[in-house]
């Protein structure tokens, strides 16, 4: 609201409407520092953020709040591992699958913190709310179409330069527009979820998201591959 009508302060009324206290704008202020600061670093992966500063905090409390989430992240990780195993046929009959494993899963993950961190944006702002998810996921799918539609354009040219191989060309042209789509979408909707369920949106950023993608982009790189290359 100070923010919405430029208001230097709030005040503050009891049941029959008589002010007992004020808002104002620098309450705001720090308040407003807090919540952003707790928020990026619950997207970064801390589990608790301190409150102290940088230098402040010491190694150990450092170490402390980052370790639960790491190896939350390894562990998850596994079942990428799992996937490359599941396929490892099709990597020994085309070793150079494999290069573009990191490009593919990079673009996924990229293009899913893309959309989490404007509708956690949007929910901390009160734009967005949890009866939109229809909307956002509609919307979100149509942008992944056609960002997934030109990255695959651009890549797929890169491809038959280099290595003169249109079925591959259209493997990872392919690979590209779904991995992005999924990316969207889940990236969309895991925050939302987690508001539904009363949990920080912020814990569905980054890393979270870029793990499910991972796994998902790895699922349709591969089988794709199969079908049309091996």
């Amino acid at each position: 609201m100070i923010g919405k009508y430029d208001l230097i302060a709030i005040p503050v009324v009891d049941n029959e409407n008589c002010m007992v206290g004020i808002v104002t704008v620098d309450d705001a202020m720090e308040v407003i520092e807090e919540e952003t600061t707790e928020d990026i670093s619950i997207m970064a992966g801390i589990v608790a953020p301190s409150e102290e500063s940088y230098f402040a905090t010491s190694v150990w409390e450092h170490a402390k709040s980052r370790f639960p989430w790491l190896l939350f992240l390894m562990l998850s990780a596994t079942l990428s591992g799992l996937v490359l195993g599941r396929f490892e046929a099709a990597l020994i009959a085309m070793p150079i699958l494999n290069t573009f494993v990191p490009m593919l899963t990079g673009t996924g993950g990229n293009c899913g913190s893309q959309s989490s961190t404007l509708v956690i944006r949007g929910l901390a702002t009160d734009e967005i709310e949890i009866k939109d998810i229809l909307k956002i996921i509609i919307k979100e799918l149509r942008v992944g179409l056609l960002v997934g539609f030109l990255l695959a354009i651009v890549n797929g040219i890169r491809i038959i330069i280099m290595y003169h191989d249109p079925v591959l060309s259209v493997t990872l042209g392919i690979t590209l527009i779904c991995t992005v789509i999924l990316a969207k979408t889940i990236g969309c909707t895991l925050p939302l979820v987690a508001k539904k369920m009363g949990l920080d949106p912020a814990l569905m950023a980054g890393p979270m998201i870029a793990t499910l993608v991972d796994i998902v982009t790895l699922v349709i790189y591969f089988g794709l591959a199969k079908a049309f290359l091996i």
